[in-house]
Formats: C-alpha cells, structure tokens, sequence
C-alpha cells in the first residue's frame, strides 16, 4: 500500500522524534558488574532470584548482542573512554597492584566529557584502571570516589582474598618485603606482561575515599561492599537530585571471592554466586526505588552491564554462550545488558543489533548535550536510536575481538571469524559457535579477513599499532598499602598503617 505523502511524512517525524535526544539534561547511571555470566540473572534466563532486574528489563530494553572485553581493566577502559580497549590502554591482561602504568589522565572519559556540560560525576566501586594517584578517579573527571582501585581478589591470603566465605585459606608462604617492593617498582613496557604485584607479593586491600585510604578489606568487609557502595550511590543520587549527575556504579560483585552480605547467604539456587548475585539485584532496585521516590525516574537513563563474561571454572553461567572469561569466544566477551529510561526506552523490548562499551560515551555525551573533541579518535557509536527502537539501520555493523595486544576475531553483521583457524560462525542462527561453516561462506571468509587486515594500519592485528595511545605512566610505583601495613604518604590522611 502506497501512503498518503503528508501520512509518510508524519511517520518519518515520528520516528524522528523518539530518536531525537530529550530537550532537558537527563540524569545518567551505569552500573557495571564484576564477572556476571550471561545467563545469572533472570532477564537472561537465569534461576536466580532477581525482580528488581526483572522489572528493569519489563519496563526497558535487553540488549542481546552487548560486547565488553575479555577481562576487567580493558573493559572499562573501553566503557570509560570510548575506544577500543587497546587504543586507550593497551596493556597484555589486567592491572595489578602497585603497577607502574594505568589510564593516561590525557585521556577523555564520561566523566570528563559530562563535566564540561554540568554534570556532578561519582565513581562508587571498582575502579581497575591504575591505583597510583596520577590514575585513580579524581584524576579522571570524577568529583567523588569510594570504593577499591582493583579486584577484590588482589591482596594477601591472610585477609581473606584468596578463598570464597566459608572456604579454606590456600595455603601459602611468606614474601619479604623487599621481593613484594623490586616488583612493585619494575617498569612496565608494552611487551612485558608485568603490571603490578601478583599472587602471594600482593598487599593489602586498600578502601578509599577520593584519595584517601579509609580502611583495609579483610573477609568480613567483603561481605559490607554491596551494601557500602548502594549507599554510598543513593546518598549521591539524594544530594544531586537539583541538577544532572552522572553516576558510575561499578560492583566489586560478582568476582571471586564470593562473599555475599549474610542476609543473602543461602537464599539462591545457584550457591554463594548466586547469593551475591541476588545480592546485586536487591543493589539495582535500591537505585531504581531512590530515583521513583524522587520522581527522578522520567528523567534518568540506567545502564545495567558486565565487564566480561563469567568464569565458568569458577561456576559461572554463560549459556547459550560457548567460552568464558579470558577468551574471545561469546561466553568470553559478550555480556547481559539492560537499558531503562520508563518514557524514552520502550518497555518489554529488546535488540539484537550489536552493542558495545565503547558506545555508551558518545551516546551519554548526546543525551547530557557535551561535545567531544574532533581531533581525539574514538570507536564508539551513538546508541540512541537502538535504544529506542528507531534505528534507521544498526549504528553499528563491525567488531574487533581482542585479546591483549592480539586480534583474535571479526565480526561483521551476523558473521564472526576466528582468526587463528579460520573458523567462520553465524551468529545469527548459532549464538552457541558450534558449527564451523567457513568451507560453504568462501566470500564470507575473504571479506572478514580484509577487515582483520584493514585495522592493522590503526591498533594493529598483533603487538601496538599506531592508533594505540600511550599509557599513562610512574616512574616509582608503589603499593597503597605495604606488607607491614604502612599506608603511603600521599593517601594516608589522618592514618599512617592498617596493620
């Protein structure tokens, strides 16, 4: 049928204007969670119990197809920043404590972009992106800080972090001091995989206030974080109601160890993992409520995400996803994701067009009305229409699996490439990569194998390419908390040692 021209024009208006950024500054929160599977929560088929999550995904979008990385820091360099993990902090796997690299403060976060737009900006949580002060949040467009600079695994075997509630202590011998100090001070470069204390030399688990250390986490505080960090965002989102505040919510949950607060403990039929997951979603719906009781609701935007696949050795759900953490198989690199805004997001929906961390900057920096700077190279897309349901044609149709400093896969639309064997799957009809059909789809191959080769002369398919950003770097890293337990000067404030 053939529509009347003025009939045509009011759709396309329509459409238009669903798409169309709200006239007024929005508030913006998002919420990321520490090693989540795709499917532990209800919304993604999960049994866990979880009806604030339930509600979210009732009253928003789901987005099926949401990419973060394979494991933590990269992730939220990637949310953070825009960009592809390894253009803005091109690093072998994670960072660690007392690392001598980080986040380059030259680089343009949400946080920094939000700000010159009038945005009050916290950071509550995890923060994984370097833990000397050059590197943590403040220095990094954020107003407030509370919570750890890394893991919640990354200290010693005494204090808990090594063993989930109620399970043995590894057993372990001691490292002197001055073993823990030569690696903390080594000198990191982009091919040596040593970025910080691991194993046994780690040292005590600081929590901070802005850049001050406040306390050390032994076991018991473990089980205190999701209740700590939910407050500490509710008082946020109560002191900032009167103007646009953007709020990054970011669970030490759900990462080993497993230390669920006691009320949850024996409550889900999945375990401690699922007892903190339930946890978290009793975390979510204190949000969601503070912003309905303040009528604040109609005017916010909340992301719901993971930074990486679950760990299935660690008992993790990824189904129907094959992989986990670490890899760039689904399970490793695709994550649950919610979108709420009851009003603008359409509710009871969902997509399956490709969504990523890097998109979430230049989408916050539309909707709070900040412009970003033309000359700074970003990956990220505007999401907007997806999140509406309105998108002309998906955003985006591409994206580079990496692995470290390796291009491992390429997708294009429906179609993902394993590099290293020429593995070809559609994910459209085989979200689980079980069938190879590289043989049948020749063209398929060769076209995705151009897109690997074309992104070598940017971050490059194996070791730094010439996009990839310097990181920001110490020349004397050192813990925040010594062995002994002394803190260091600069963040020591009122107290001098957590013994």
């Amino acid at each position: 049928m053939i529509l009347p021209r003025f009939l045509t024009c009011l759709l396309i208006l329509g459409v238009a204007a669903a798409s169309a950024a709200p006239a007024t500054k929005p508030n913006l929160i998002v919420i990321n969670i520490d090693d989540l599977g795709y499917c532990e929560i209800g919304p993604f088929g999960s049994t866990n119990r979880t009806p604030a999550l339930d509600r979210m995904a009732a009253e928003g979008r789901k987005l099926t197809s949401h990419y973060a990385a394979p494991v933590c820091s990269p992730s939220r360099a990637a949310l953070l920043t825009g960009s592809y993990p390894k253009r803005a902090l091109p690093i072998p796997h994670v960072l660690f404590p007392g690392a001598a690299v980080g986040l380059n403060p030259d680089e343009h976060t949400i946080a920094d972009v939000l700000k010159t737009a009038g945005y009050a900006t916290a950071c509550v949580g995890k923060w994984h992106l370097g833990d000397q002060p050059e590197f943590l949040p403040r220095r990094q467009g954020f107003d407030e800080f509370f919570g750890l600079p890394y893991s919640n695994d990354m200290g010693p075997v005494e204090d808990g972090t090594k063993n989930d509630f109620g399970k043995p202590r590894p057993a372990t011998k001691a490292v002197p001091q001055k073993n823990a100090a030569k690696k903390a001070a080594k000198q990191v470069d982009p091919g040596d995989e040593s970025t910080g204390l691991k194993g046994l030399a780690q040292t005590p688990l600081a929590l901070i206030e802005n850049e001050t250390v406040i306390g050390r986490i032994r076991a018991e505080d473990q089980a205190d974080l999701t209740r700590r960090y939910t407050e500490r965002s509710v008082a946020f989102i109560r002191a900032k109601k009167d103007q646009p505040f953007f709020l990054y919510l970011a669970h030490s949950a759900v990462h080993f160890p497993r230390y669920p607060a006691e009320k949850f403990r024996g409550q889900s039929p999945n375990g401690l993992l699922g007892d903190w997951v339930q946890e978290v979603d009793w975390s979510v719906g204190q949000v969601l409520d503070t912003l309905r009781e303040l009528k604040l609701d109609r005017n916010t935007l909340v992301l719901f995400v993971s930074d990486n696949g679950g760990p299935v050795f660690q008992g993790a759900n990824n189904h129907p996803l094959r992989g986990a953490k670490g890899t760039t198989l689904e399970g490793g690199i695709r994550v649950p994701g919610l979108a709420w805004w009851p009003g603008q997001i359409p509710a009871g929906t969902h997509t399956d067009a490709i969504t990523t961390m890097m998109d979430i900057l230049p989408t916050l920096a539309r909707l709070g009305g900040a412009t970003l700077d033309a000359k700074r190279k970003i990956d990220g897309v505007d999401l907007w229409p997806v999140l509406t349901g309105n998108p002309a044609q998906p955003p985006r149709d591409s994206f580079l699996y990496h692995r470290g400093f390796e291009l491992e896969a390429v997708r294009s639309g429906p179609w993902k490439l394993h590099l290293a064997k020429r593995e070809l799957y559609h994910l459209g009809t085989d979200i689980g990569e079980a069938k190879d059909v590289a043989a049948q789809n020749p063209d398929v191959v060769k076209r995705l194998l151009a897109l690997a080769e074309a992104s070598n002369a940017d971050l490059g398919v194996t070791g730094i390419g010439p996009g990839c950003r310097p990181l920001g770097r110490v020349a004397d890293p050192k813990p925040i908390i010594a062995l002994d337990g002394t803190v260091r000067a600069d963040m020591a404030g009122a107290q001098k040692r957590f013994p």
